[in-house]
């Protein structure tokens, strides 16, 4: 290819952080989102161990991110008193170093507006591969011939369903849904959160930045959501459904809940696929190998970048071995973050009283002293069992 021109669905993170890498190299880099401007809501994200640090310091983005960081303390267990039963400490929940989602977005937004052709309120419609490409036909562009198409568009990939087929075998449901937002500061925390639980239902609430509003999430057991139930409205109904009698603070934070703006409604899966990519087409982040909770899908979207763009930097002529290197490298380290997302549930919601009496104690005694190598090493093992690949890309401290 002289020049090549490749198309990215999705523009969260995983999109325009492999945009950052490829467009440097003079390659032409489209970005295409749904949405109609950028997205910058949702939960905190962090990063934790000397993988994930040495990605953020190859795109320049490690001081940018501390400048940002949420600093989040400890989080504590408690009971319907209010009272601590076990205080976890920051690096379990926050990593490293930990930001909200929305100002990574703009950070990559702002780093590659520049270089990247970015489209907004677009999606393919249908890809056609032919010797010479693919074709794409869009919602609003006109129809365009690319040399490559990369679906980083998320948990339900529009590319996926297009490429791979529509099959709901793609997603794994974890007998849980999630509901995030902001919520005024209604329990006075500063830089610390808590976590109440219930069988079968939790809620987490963290103050990290501003003093006057808090994010919460409400977790509790249910089936998978159709198409249509991802409302607002419907995430309202179901966390009062849900949420009904709880303990503690809980129908303080449900009645605030109805304020909320910024809603955030799924049920806790992972993909499962056989393989990332098909032909021209690859598969990045959470359309690959994404977790809805707890599969530590910003870092892994960000990691899976550096290493696609490794690849295709390579041999940017043979697409097809540089994909086959891509899966083979990241699919292992993959499956091991992902993990995370099947058990995220049962840690915010254990179903019975059996499964809350015994999260309370196995964490009382990981967070001891004489445990608290150990329990560094459990947090930290699936996010660190990587080596990281050398490419000869020139790297950059700006």
């Amino acid at each position: 290819m002289t020049r090549p021109h490749v198309l990215i669905a999705g523009a969260g993170i995983a999109g325009p952080s492999l945009a950052w890498w490829l467009s440097r190299r003079g390659w032409r880099v489209t970005v295409v989102e749904r949405a109609r401007a950028l997205r910058t809501g949702g939960q905190a994200v962090d990063f934790r161990g000397p993988v994930h640090r040495t990605v953020l310091e190859r795109m320049g983005l490690w001081e940018a991110i501390h400048e940002r960081r949420t600093r989040l303390g400890a989080q504590a267990l408690i009971d319907a008193t209010g009272r601590t039963v076990t205080e976890l400490p920051a690096l379990m929940m926050s990593g490293d170093v930990e930001l909200q989602r929305g100002d990574l977005c703009q950070l990559l937004f702002e780093r590659t507006r520049d270089q990247v052709e970015y489209r907004f309120g677009d999606s393919p419609t249908a890809l056609h591969e032919t010797p010479e490409g693919v074709e794409v036909a869009f919602e609003q562009h006109a129809p365009q011939r690319f040399d490559l198409v990369v679906g980083a568009d998320g948990l339900r990939s529009n590319v996926r369903s297009r490429v791979f087929g529509r099959d709901d075998g793609h997603l794994k449901h974890h007998g849980f849904r999630v509901v995030g937002c902001t919520l005024p500061n209604v329990l006075g925390l500063r830089q610390r959160g808590v976590i109440y639980s219930e069988p079968g239902r939790g809620v987490c609430v963290t103050s990290a930045r501003a003093e006057d509003e808090t994010r919460a999430m409400f977790v509790f057991t249910g089936a998978p959501l159709g198409p249509q139930e991802r409302s607002q409205d419907l995430a309202r109904e179901a966390v009062s459904a849900a949420f009904a009698g709880a303990g503690w603070r809980t129908a303080q934070l449900v009645e605030a809940l109805h304020g909320a703006e910024d809603l955030y409604f799924d049920a806790i899966s992972s993909v499962r696929l056989p393989r990332y990519s098909h032909g021209r087409v690859v598969l990045l982040g959470d359309a690959a190998w994404g977790g809805t909770l707890g599969g530590q899908g910003t870092p892994m979207a960000m990691v899976g970048a550096y290493v696609l763009a490794g690849e295709l930097l390579a041999s940017p002529d043979a697409h097809a071995q540089a994909f086959a290197r891509f899966e083979a490298r990241l699919r292992p380290y993959a499956l091991k973050c992902q993990g995370g997302a099947s058990h995220v549930g049962g840690f915010f919601a254990p179903r019975t009283r059996a499964g809350l009496f015994l999260r309370n104690h196995i964490y009382g005694l990981l967070t001891t002293k004489p445990l608290e190598r150990v329990f560094e090493k459990l947090v930290t093992h699936a996010a660190t069992g990587f080596a990281l690949p050398e490419y000869s890309n020139p790297k950059t401290s700006k």
